[in-house]
């Protein structure tokens, strides 16, 4: 139907018309809301990084423990070198003591002054260790030797670098295990750990090494 003089509907076209003509204005008169790029579900973050972390291979695990105990090693031994002369030097001048003195002396090779050279010696080792192994493993999930190698120590449940305890915990437990002569057992023991390949200092820090 058509506008007539007795004021009639408007026809199917021009009503569409005018819908479409208002719907126009609204959406001209309607602020645009900037786009903004879709943020990424943080659950969903760690559920794919739990799935994509695998143990590393032991190839790579030996040859980053080897560069890391030799940096460690070298630290320790510029002040294990001068103290241990001190020490056999002291420990020569007993033996040469007691011979002078014509009878029989035990001369012990622990006393005062060789305990003290030795408190030194594993002071620099777990002092200079822990600030080479625990405080990057703590802020970014590997030591120098693991980056070289592409590796990182990640927690057992988050999958995120472990927390600083936890980072010294297996520095220590990895150090003195070594100096009690079972480290090579606990450094071993990943050869056969399911399904992590997780050695002692990892179980105790609850970490494992991720390629």
């Amino acid at each position: 139907m058509t506008t007539g003089p007795g004021g009639g509907q408007s026809s199917w076209a021009q009503q569409v018309h005018q819908l479409a003509g208002a719907s126009s204005t609204a959406a001209d008169e309607q602020p645009v809301a900037p786009w903004k790029p879709p943020v990424e579900d943080v659950f969903q973050a760690a559920a794919r990084r739990q799935a994509s972390a695998r143990p590393a291979g032991l190839g790579k695990r030996l040859a980053a423990r080897l560069i890391d105990t030799v940096v460690v090693a070298g630290v320790t031994a510029v002040a294990a070198v001068p103290l241990g002369g001190k020490a056999l030097d002291h420990i020569q001048d007993k033996v040469d003591q007691a011979k002078l003195s014509g009878q029989t002396v035990t001369v012990w090779l622990l006393d005062g002054t060789t305990s003290t050279y030795l408190g030194i010696i594993l002071a620099v080792l777990l002092v200079f260790g822990a600030l080479y192994e625990a405080l990057p493993t703590a802020k970014w999930g590997r030591t120098p030797g693991k980056k070289l190698l592409g590796l990182e120590v990640r927690d057992i449940e988050a999958h995120e670098p472990p927390s600083f305890g936890a980072a010294l915990r297996r520095w220590l437990v990895y150090s003195v295990s070594g100096l009690l002569f079972v480290g090579v057992v606990g450094v071993l023991w990943c050869l056969w750990d399911k399904p992590w390949r997780q050695c002692w200092h990892d179980k105790a820090a609850r970490t494992f090494v991720a390629a």
